[in-house]
Formats: structure tokens, C-alpha cells, sequence
């Protein structure tokens, strides 16, 4: 039963090591997203929902190399480009979910204000964030499978049976006969 409760217990703290090392480098991503937003938004004549997508799309650039090579550098690093290909579609979902919630709020209520839009853009980071922990953790940067010792690797009970091995005789072999010609 310690066994159990110390694998649990194990496994609990791997994953909060996890959510914090997520949560630094989202949070990085979520003040570059929210400084490229308001940057764009009070120097250029832009749309909310256009400067959002700007300002996510650094985000996601800062947010990759974050991840790769912080929050999840203990995982495996073969398949670099199915890695950044499943990177970018995931992160292209999360980006829908954040502007979605943006675009909703400024086109659908009208709450367009300086305030509202970075209220709605924060929210939308939230909301996207949770689809990000999931999907980055589960198809992009995969766990390692578990290291074991090779003698534990495999249960006895699927080992192969030892092949049979002739006896030795003990008394010596018989001379041959001489042949008649």
C-alpha cells in the first residue's frame, strides 16, 4: 500500500512541478501577449480583435522556446518539426478560444473600451490557457516513458523458457568397427 501512496504522492508532485514551471512561462507569454496588445492598440489605428491576434501570435513564439526549453526540456526531443507542426495547430486552436472570447465581447455586447478589452482579452488567455495545458502536455511534448532497472523491465512470468540442453554422457563412446573392403 506505501508503494501506492508513494507512486500517487510521486506523481501529484511531478505534476505541480509541471503546472508551475507552465504557469512562469505562461506567464511570460501572458505579459508579452497583453504588452504587443495595449503597444499596438495605443500606437496604431488597428482593430481590437486584429491587434489581439498580433500580439497572441508573439506570444506563441515567446511561449514555444518557453516551453522547449524550460518547462519541458526533460521530454522527448525527437520529431522536432511534428513537435512544432502539433505546437502550432494546438496553439492556432488556443488562439481562436482567446479571440473568440475577445471578438464576442467587443462586436457581440459592444464593450470595446481600453478596459473591457483587456478584461475580455485576459479572460480569453485563461480560458485558452487550460485547452494549451492539456493539449502541449499531452500530444505535443510528450512524457518520457519511465525509467526502469532491465531485470525489472520485464515480469519473469513473459520471459521466454530456457531451451533444453542435451546431457552429457559420462561413459565414453563406443570404438567404431573397422570396415570391410
Amino acid at each position: 500500500m506505501t508503494t501506492q501512496r508513494g507512486s500517487v504522492l510521486e506523481r501529484v508532485r511531478g505534476l505541480v512541478r509541471e503546472v508551475a514551471k507552465f504557469g512562469a512561462v505562461g506567464g511570460l507569454g501572458v505579459l508579452v501577449n497583453l504588452g504587443v496588445f495595449n503597444l499596438i492598440r495605443h500606437t496604431t489605428d488597428l482593430q481590437v480583435v486584429r491587434a489581439s491576434v498580433i500580439a497572441t501570435v508573439v506570444a506563441i513564439a515567446t511561449n514555444y522556446l518557453g516551453f522547449r526549453y524550460f518547462a519541458y526540456r526533460d521530454r522527448a526531443q525527437s520529431g522536432r518539426t511534428r513537435e512544432m507542426a502539433l505546437f502550432a495547430g494546438f496553439s492556432a486552436i488556443g488562439l481562436v478560444i482567446e479571440n473568440g472570447v475577445l471578438y464576442t465581447a467587443t462586436y457581440g455586447f459592444g464593450w470595446d473600451g481600453p478596459l473591457a478589452s483587456n478584461v475580455f482579452k485576459f479572460i480569453g488567455i485563461g480560458t485558452a490557457t487550460v485547452f494549451r495545458f492539456w493539449s502541449y502536455r499531452t500530444w505535443v511534448f510528450k512524457a518520457l516513458p519511465p525509467v526502469t532497472a532491465p531485470a525489472a523491465a520485464e515480469p519473469a512470468a513473459e520471459q521466454p523458457a530456457p531451451v533444453p540442453r542435451p546431457e552429457r554422457r559420462t561413459e565414453p563412446l563406443p570404438e567404431p568397427e573397422p570396415a570391410n573392403n
